[in-house]
């Protein structure tokens, strides 16, 4: 019962906090535009860097980072449990508000950033890992959705890897799986040859 208690908590913790659309706010805040008018119409840091540059790709990147992480570390330390479900569970609903978040009508990003930063928070040297992994293939492919496709679809078999519980393996599993559902589009553009490279 108090498992559950707590991950009701942390649930609506964690998609208040991934619904925070810092993409959105910074581009608002700088430029007075609606980044979900331009390019992919993601909230994302890979959109931001259309309109602002390099630099506030990588502000985002690891603003979004940060937002995955806190309630994940929330749940672990303030509110443990013997499982690790109530972290898990913080995670998900994270990657759900950054994805749809509630203060933009339910837009959001492709919750990459935000979805490293909650594996980062769950086992710091398999985030670790999966961050080198989407840099490395982003690097030499050109492809921002490639390197995060890729990088994260491994994230459950890092997971595995470094012994971590079961509940974030399965968490890695499902996230993937929901992040390369977003990246539908991408994949597409991927196949045809049109998708957009990093310069």
């Amino acid at each position: 019962m108090i498992t559950i208690i707590r991950s009701v908590i942390m649930a609506i913790l964690g998609y208040i906090i991934g619904s925070i659309p810092t993409g959105y706010i910074v581009v608002k805040v700088a430029k007075n535009e609606d980044i979900r008018t331009i390019g992919s119409g993601s909230t994302g840091a890979t959109n931001v860097k259309r309109v602002m540059g390099k630099k506030w790709f990588f502000i985002v990147l690891l603003l979004d980072a940060l937002k995955g992480a806190t309630p994940v570390l929330i749940a672990k330390y303030l509110l443990p449990d013997n499982y690790g479900i109530t972290a898990v569970v913080a995670a998900i609903f994270v990657i759900l508000g950054h994805s749809k978040s509630i203060f933009l009508n339910f837009s959001g990003g492709k919750s990459v950033a935000s979805g490293v930063g909650t594996i980062l928070a769950l086992n710091p040297v398999a985030g670790l890992t999966i961050a080198v992994i989407w840099a490395f293939i982003t690097y030499f492919s050109k492809y921002v959705s490639l390197g995060s496709i890729i990088a994260l679809s491994l994230s459950p078999l890092i997971m595995w890897f470094f012994k971590s519980p079961i509940a974030y393996i399965v968490y890695c599993l499902i996230g993937a799986i929901y992040i390369v559902y977003l990246h539908r589009e991408n994949i597409q553009r991927l196949i045809k040859g049109e998708e957009n490279k990093v310069r």
